[in-house]
């Protein structure tokens, strides 16, 4: 009997799938179409709960370079009396709680007041067109500033919290969580004083100057500032002044710039 020769066995097949390559799905832009503030809202200084205001006035048109008479008439296209019809008729214009909201339905109006005489923007003082956007960012600038400034207050160690609190006249000899309590309630009143006051050079001066009278290394008194060891005049203090400030403004200058690295010097030394 005729032996048959066996076949080899072929490659075993994987049992992994083979890595499919990675690829980068890309977001698609997103489509935006700034609207156009067409809408008006104009205020009042002044004026009740409603305010009346006459619907026709004189005033001087520079384009025409010559004195006209505007009116309001809504069913009209033009502000000017001359462009208007035979027909136009004049409504009083109210202003309820100090405001006036128009519409973009209403750009003769918008028109009339915008000419108005007594509007601000042309020299007058009793309504003026309130800025919505310039509103908007500025109160946007303003939350993001306090909350820069409480992140601060938050994130720094408290060795940089106490030449900050010292130079707005935080008392520091109290608990961490007093100092940086204060600090909080002068971020959220004024955060750009705060935030300025890290990066001052007056601040650190004025806080190596405490520490200095504080370890007797300096002595601070009404009539200047004195070195604690030899009790040789540093500064003299003029009448009536904080020693203290004196101190502080000597050091920024060319002359005491040398005391101030001396102070800072012998504080390290001490820590």
């Amino acid at each position: 009997m005729t032996q048959q020769t066996k076949r080899a066995p072929g490659r075993p097949k994987s049992t992994q799938a083979k890595a499919q390559p990675s690829v980068e799905v890309k977001k698609p832009p997103i489509i935006r179409k700034e609207k156009e503030v067409t809408t008006k809202i104009y205020s009042m200084d002044g004026g009740g709960i409603a305010h009346l205001m006459k619907s026709s006035v004189t005033v001087f048109d520079e384009e025409s370079g010559r004195v006209r008479l505007m009116r309001y008439c809504p069913n009209e296209h033009s502000v000017w009396a001359e462009e208007q019809s035979g027909h136009a008729i004049v409504q009083p214009i109210y202003f309820k709680n100090k405001k006036l909201i128009v519409s973009m339905d209403k750009p003769n109006l918008q028109m009339f007041l915008d000419l108005h005489p007594k509007n601000k923007a042309n020299g007058g003082n009793v309504f003026s067109e309130v800025q919505q956007t310039k509103n908007k960012e500025a109160e946007m600038v303003s939350e993001f500033s306090v909350h820069d400034a409480v992140s601060l207050v938050r994130d720094k160690d408290i060795e940089e919290l106490l030449p900050v609190a010292l130079y707005n006249g935080i008392d520091v000899n109290r608990s961490v969580s007093d100092i940086r309590y204060d600090l909080l309630q002068l971020a959220k009143k004024n955060p750009s004083t705060l935030i300025d006051s890290f990066d001052s050079p007056v601040v650190k001066a004025r806080a190596a100057v405490y520490q200095a009278d504080q370890y007797n290394i300096i002595s601070l008194r009404k009539e200047g500032a004195y070195w604690h060891d030899t009790n040789k005049l540093i500064v003299a203090n003029p009448t009536g002044q904080d020693c203290i400030e004196t101190m502080t403004r000597f050091c920024l200058t060319e002359k005491g710039s040398v005391v101030l690295t001396n102070l800072n010097d012998r504080l390290e030394a001490l820590a």
